[in-house]
């Protein structure tokens, strides 16, 4: 199986620690954010996970004890965007970022790490042509660390539009300006852009299909997989499931996010984490209901070739 974390929250930037403490001990719990009382229970012994999914802003945490993942495949989406402190304010500094990706792809390989620069938002200062020149930039740092950048627009989702009130969303028209322009870019340092849930795009030589999709594991790994049928998103068709963060945790405090109700929340729930603690936040109660999920393999017998 797939095993996700940071579809929810930011695991390596925050939790890197207690991590590394589920993969010692062999599996890990999940609370359901629909069901506050079922909990699931994953196997993480690398003779069942298929895969270890990450989602980071901040992957140098993970570094001290990277060895212990040797034995996982592993792919990394990592996000680095050029906003400043009034945007993302508990950003790390974006050159140690920068470089912290170029260390995780001699890592793992270039193959095995994608870099998102999303969401793209527009004000006086992120202009068109601030996105254009910023994103040229970040193509030529990171060339040869990655050939896989992955955009999206900002979507004004209600919590979106709570913590970020003065957000708009990006014409129709600077969306094409954009994207023409990424995917040009990007062509030329080697990278193939994405979009996820950006169906519209696709005209523009930007591949929707999906970010995290069955084709792209296949092509970065060289296997094949046989999927569950189902997503986790309506009309995403990445590889999303069985994802062990919890909502309303990530310590970045980006005005954009989706993943957190208000500030007040993520810093009680933060204070709630022990490292020890088979839950990324708080313990197993009384009245918990504790499903272990079947560890079958999605991998098929059927080899993928570039």
């Amino acid at each position: 199986m797939i095993i996700n974390t940071g579809n929810r929250t930011d695991i390596p930037a925050f939790y890197a620690s207690w991590f590394y403490h589920r993969i010692e001990a062999g599996y890990v719990l999940s609370r359901s954010p629909y069901d506050p009382h079922k909990i699931y229970r994953y196997d993480l012994h690398p003779e069942v996970v298929d895969l270890l999914c990450f989602c980071t802003k901040n992957p140098r945490p993970m570094f001290q004890q990277f060895e212990k993942l040797s034995s996982y495949r592993m792919y990394w989406m990592v996000t680095l965007t050029p906003y400043g402190k009034e945007i993302e304010p508990n950003i790390q500094n974006k050159r140690w970022v920068l470089q912290s990706m170029r260390e995780l792809s001699d890592r793992i390989g270039s193959e095995h790490m994608a870099w998102r620069y999303d969401p793209i938002l527009l004000n006086e200062t992120y202009t068109v042509e601030f996105h254009i020149r910023s994103f040229e930039q970040l193509c030529k740092a990171l060339s040869g660390y990655t050939h896989h950048v992955i955009i999206s627009f900002i979507d004004l989702y209600a919590k979106t539009k709570r913590n970020f009130p003065n957000i708009q969303e990006v014409s129709l028209d600077d969306q094409k300006r954009i994207s023409q322009a990424f995917v040009s870019i990007a062509s030329s340092y080697d990278m193939k852009v994405y979009a996820c849930m950006e169906k519209g795009l696709s005209k523009y030589g930007i591949d929707t299909s999906g970010c995290m999709s069955q084709a792209v594991l296949e092509d970065a790994f060289h296997i094949g997989l046989k999927p569950p049928t189902t997503y986790a998103r309506k009309g995403c068709r990445c590889l999303l499931q069985n994802d062990i963060g919890a909502y309303n945790t990530c310590g970045h405090g980006c005005l954009y996010c989706y993943a957190n109700e208000n500030q007040t929340l993520v810093k009680q729930n933060r204070a709630l984490h022990d490292s020890n603690s088979p839950l990324l936040i708080g313990h197993v109660q009384s009245n918990d209901t504790i499903i272990e999920v079947d560890p079958h393999s999605i991998l098929s017998n059927q080899l993928r070739l570039f």
